[in-house]
């Protein structure tokens, strides 16, 4: 029989909140962040108006923080968590 995975051995992931700009629906979106991101692992979660929250792999988090660190481009990170409720209280979503 297999070992079982426990939640201890999967991989650690973070919460990104992101401030949007110039981008309609969230395939615009999905494709804008196709073209910075630092890695393949990452899946947009929450998108609301100029509001998204992005989830990556923790060891991919300090690359996806410095592509998205620039307040003038039109995706950048407002906030980051552990914990996807503390990143929506902190931008003002459901």
């Amino acid at each position: 029989m297999a070992k079982r995975l426990t939640k201890a051995l999967r991989g650690k992931r973070r919460w990104i909140g992101l401030q949007v700009s110039d981008c309609n629906s969230r395939d615009e979106l999905e494709k804008a962040i196709e073209a910075i991101a630092p890695s393949i692992e990452w899946k947009l979660t929450v998108f609301e108006g100029d509001k998204a929250i992005l989830n990556v792999r923790l060891e991919h988090l300090d690359e996806w923080k410095l592509n998205l660190a620039d307040p003038a481009s039109n995706i950048y990170s407002v906030t980051t968590s552990g914990k996807i409720r503390l990143v929506k209280e902190r931008m003002g979503l459901d």
